[in-house]
């Protein structure tokens, strides 16, 4: 009779205990080749995710998400509320883009790119292990009584994650307002922007939170990502995975024995030392299988290879895989879903690419004022417009004016005959567009006009002209 798998393994999460309660994870400082390319990639996406707000192209901010005035810029594209649905679509492209890329690598991207993993790993976890110590160190502080030792290693450790903290939330601001806006609040003084002041408190205290005592619970419990990967992985997903064909064996794992032959005792190479427990910063076991705890931080990689490298065993029981290459020696191959994916992945970028290039600087609308007939005045026919023109761009027009382009005809703006539009602003106003009704060839006249700053034009829209059913 077969032997059926323990999975009481997948009852509870490693961050409870047996009552329930909260239990704090203190993983082993990873070492090790992936541990250090892991460092060169956050160092250099931690510096591009502060610098973002801050640098600019064209005069506009690289990345800024103004929820509150509804302006986006990606990649220095300003987005306006008009240009909503090009800002769904690069949210929509990134979804697919994360989708196709979890169905091929799992959820690699937890462990190498996300912020929170960032943030958490490289940023906070090693400032705990400057300050505190390894593993080790950090259990004996735990249980320890608070004596001087205790309260001065806490105490600068919290103020050390609260200063981080505050820092992180002026970056998520800029993001947020806008760098320039920032930069004016703080020359300003808190006192003249409480409310900014409030925010920010409010941010601080989040990220306190999250980094200094919820942690991997965001991985584990909050994190709609870790739900979403159950459904996209399968057997022929590349994940960190442990060969339980060479670790187990006929005799499964068992302690490591200088004495004996492994090769010829039927032993699996797995020496059960349980660091590839200790290492992992969600607390699993990555010998049960694929896990939604396992973010693919690769440290039970680094820390097995260590040990194998220690006890002269090959590395590599634990490694990037797909499950069929563990169990039936499949090499990883393209499927159709991951093609089906690519494909659509493909049609959203190249109508992203397109309507890129069909987007405007300058968006003018000219609508007739509802419930306004046309007029008569002498020969001429009148209607009434309200128009909007929005400026994209970081240059003002300083003379904008409208010509007709299909008939001949006058157009009145009232006010000034020529006015201007801030950069990055909008003005609205007024027009009277009049037409001899000898030229009207209908009672509903589709008219061109165009946008004119100075002697430049920058945009043309299209509008309709009413005038009488009969013409004498």
């Amino acid at each position: 009779m077969a032997k059926v798998p323990d999975e009481s393994f997948r009852d509870s999460i490693a961050t409870l205990d047996d009552d329930g309660k909260r239990k704090f994870i203190f993983p082993k400082k990873p070492a090790g080749k992936f541990y250090e390319y892991r460092k060169i990639i956050s160092y250099f996406l931690l510096a591009i995710l502060i610098a973002n707000p801050f640098i600019k192209i064209n005069g506009n901010q690289f990345m800024m998400f103004n929820v509150l005035e509804r302006r986006f810029n990606l990649f220095g594209f300003p987005f306006w509320p008009q240009d909503f649905y090009l800002f769904v679509l690069f949210m929509i492209v990134g979804v697919v883009f994360v989708i196709l890329f979890t169905v091929i690598f799992g959820r690699i991207f937890c462990g190498w790119i996300c912020p929170q993993t960032i943030f958490l790993e490289m940023v906070f976890r090693r400032i705990e292990f400057w300050i505190e110590g390894d593993r080790g160190a950090q259990i004996r502080l735990e249980k320890q009584e608070w004596n001087s030792e205790k309260i001065r290693k806490r105490t600068l450790k919290w103020f050390t994650f609260l200063i981080i903290s505050f820092l992180i939330a002026n970056v998520f601001l800029a993001y947020l307002v806008g760098s320039d806006e920032l930069l004016n609040m703080i020359e300003d003084g808190p006192s003249n922007h409480l409310s900014t002041l409030i925010s920010l408190s409010i941010f601080t205290a989040v990220f306190y939170f999250i980094f200094a005592w919820f942690r991997e619970q965001v991985c584990i419990i909050a994190c709609p990502y870790g739900r979403l990967q159950g459904v996209l992985l399968d057997n022929k997903s590349i994940n960190v995975a442990y060969d339980f064909v060479r670790g187990e064996k006929e005799l499964g794992r068992a302690k490591f024995n200088k004495q004996e032959d492994r090769a010829a005792s039927g032993k699996g190479d797995c020496i059960d030392c349980k660091q590839c427990i200790h290492v992992c910063p969600t607390g699993i076991d990555i010998r049960n299988g694929t896990q939604l705890e396992c973010v693919n931080c690769t440290a039970c990689i680094d820390e097995c290879d260590t040990i194998m490298e220690g006890v002269g065993l090959p590395k590599g029981l634990i490694r990037y895989a797909t499950e069929d290459e563990i169990e039936k020696n499949k090499p990883f191959k393209f499927t159709t879903r991951m093609k089906g994916y690519s494909a659509v992945l493909g049609i959203l970028i190249g109508i992203l690419i397109g309507l890129l290039f069909l987007r405007t600087d300058v968006e003018a609308t000219i609508l007739r004022l509802p419930g306004q007939l046309y007029q008569h005045k002498g020969e001429n026919i009148s209607n009434i417009y309200t128009f909007k023109i929005l400026n994209k761009t970081n240059n003002e027009f300083k003379d904008i004016h409208f010509k007709l382009a299909t008939l001949k005809g006058t157009i009145k703006l009232v006010g000034k005959q020529n006015f201007k539009v801030a950069k990055q602003g909008m003005a609205e106003g007024t027009i009277f567009v009049e037409i001899n009704k000898l030229l009207l060839e209908s009672d509903r006249t589709k008219l061109k006009i165009l946008v004119y700053d100075g002697t430049k034009l920058i945009e043309s829209t299209t509008t309709n002209f009413l005038g009488p059913r009969t013409f004498e």
